[in-house]
């Protein structure tokens, strides 16, 4: 605790926010006066937090007392000393600390989306081996708007006018909104968030926000406190940010897409690469790990019933688990690069994912496949799209059949855990039905008066 007591009084801290990630990604916590903190060192939570829905809900109660003491005991939450974030959208001098969660004999709690990140690259670690990744966020832009049956649309930019037809890599578009990107920059700087390059993407006031490559907790954590940021600076502006995987009917959706590579912690040489510059055997099991698994894992990328319709076919997003070098019509691109830099981009994860699960999930599948020796299919050449040529490239189509995939998935409960598969899981359907209650403005629209 020196370091982090040492940031606190260094930055005249008076606020400590304290929180976890839940399942869906939502901070949760308590804030506490910075002298509580300290005293406290920490905070509980009850357990129960962490199989909350995105609704704010709670799972069956079957599952609930399988996974949970019935007493709904507290669990211990200690702050992670590289992990703390100065808030500059604040009033009061306020920091946020991300804690990871144990029980009270000090053992790791299973359902924490922190937890299960670090379980993975445990898995790394006990080989020699350190992942480096590289995430990108997208993102949509939208005016304010309290009625969620009425569409999105975009905000009004510097002109006065709001964005009109798509304006991909447009300079102009995205310097309509500069003064909210500047806030962005300044208060990612502040927090020692390491984001570079700003596109506009397809989508009106469609963003995408790239991240410097590094250790894959530390950028983990980075996109969590990145979307809180974006969501603050754009308030500030009167406009919204959403990272929904599909947002806007008719318009691309908004990815997560994740470059990965791994290198030997002894040499520092990329593991994907041999010596003479060709792709080695780890390149090619770690391709067919992504293959063979995502269908498994995908819910951890692909978190909601909005995560499938960035799915839909004809969209921008590639539905299927096809691989080949720049190639962005496959799930899964090999970037032109030098043989040191040489990785992968996983471009099925959704923006609306966990991050902490997604890079579990797209680690674990790539370890699995190195370990295992998995051999990937053939390259693709041209565009691969819907293609599913081989078992390997099916994607589940709907959120129903990934979440059976998942709770029937070995792999996930060997390597992530009965307890977070089986919550996780609950979590999910508990969602879902919670979906299924809901009429929505097409059923209004086109059944009202037709049936």
């Amino acid at each position: 605790m020196e370091k982090l007591i040492a940031f606190l009084k260094e930055k005249k801290i008076t606020e400590v926010e304290c929180v976890i990630s839940d399942m869906t990604g939502i901070a949760r916590g308590k804030i506490a006066p910075v002298d509580k903190f300290i005293a406290e060192q920490g905070m509980r939570l009850p357990e129960s937090v962490l199989l909350q829905t995105v609704t704010g809900d709670y799972v069956d109660d079957d599952t609930y007392y399988e996974l949970l003491n019935e007493a709904d005991v507290d669990f211990l939450c200690v702050p992670d000393e590289n992990a703390v974030f100065e808030l500059p959208w604040c009033v009061e001098a306020t920091a946020q600390v991300i804690h990871d969660v144990y029980d009270r004999m000090g053992n790791p709690i299973e359902l924490s989306p922190r937890n299960v990140l670090k379980k993975v690259l445990k898995l790394y670690e006990d080989k020699g081996w350190e992942p480096v990744i590289a995430p990108e966020m997208e993102f949509y832009l939208v005016a304010r708007n309290g009625d969620p049956d009425l569409p999105l649309n975009p905000p009004l930019g510097r002109s006065g006018l709001p964005e009109a037809g798509r304006q991909s890599f447009s300079i102009d578009a995205a310097n309509e909104y500069d003064p909210l990107f500047e806030d962005m920059y300044e208060w990612c700087e502040a927090q020692g968030l390491f984001i570079d390059t700003l596109i506009h993407e397809d989508g009106p006031a469609q963003m995408e926000i790239n991240f410097s490559h590094g250790n894959a907790l530390s950028l983990a954590d980075q996109v969590f406190v990145f979307k809180r940021t974006l969501r603050e600076a754009a308030l500030k502006h009167n406009v919204c940010a959403t990272f929904m995987a599909k947002p806007v009917t008719n318009e691309p959706g908004s990815a997560m897409h994740i470059h990965q590579s791994v290198v030997d912690k002894k040499t520092g040489k990329n593991i994907f690469t041999k010596e003479d510059g060709t792709k080695s055997a780890n390149f090619l099991g770690f391709i067919a790990g992504l293959q063979r698994y995502i269908p498994e894992f995908l819910p951890l990328m692909a978190p909601s019933v909005n995560s499938f319709r960035r799915f839909l076919p004809g969209t921008s997003a590639p539905v299927n688990l096809e691989w080949g070098e720049e190639n962005r019509t496959c799930g899964l691109r090999i970037p032109e690069s030098s043989p040191q830099n040489r990785r992968i981009e996983n471009r099925i994860p959704g923006a609306d994912a966990n991050c902490y699960l997604a890079i579990a999930a797209s680690l674990l599948a790539g370890y699995i496949g190195m370990v295992e020796g998995l051999k990937p299919t053939n390259p693709a050449l041209g565009r691969a799209n819907e293609s599913r040529t081989a078992e390997a490239n099916h994607l589940p189509l709907t959120l129903e059949e990934a979440l059976v995939a998942l709770g029937e998935s070995d792999a996930a409960r060997k390597y992530l855990g009965d307890a977070f598969t089986t919550g996780f899981v609950a979590v999910k359907q508990a969602e879902l039905e919670n979906f299924r209650r809901v009429v929505s403005a097409w059923e209004r629209e086109f059944l009202l008066l037709t049936v």
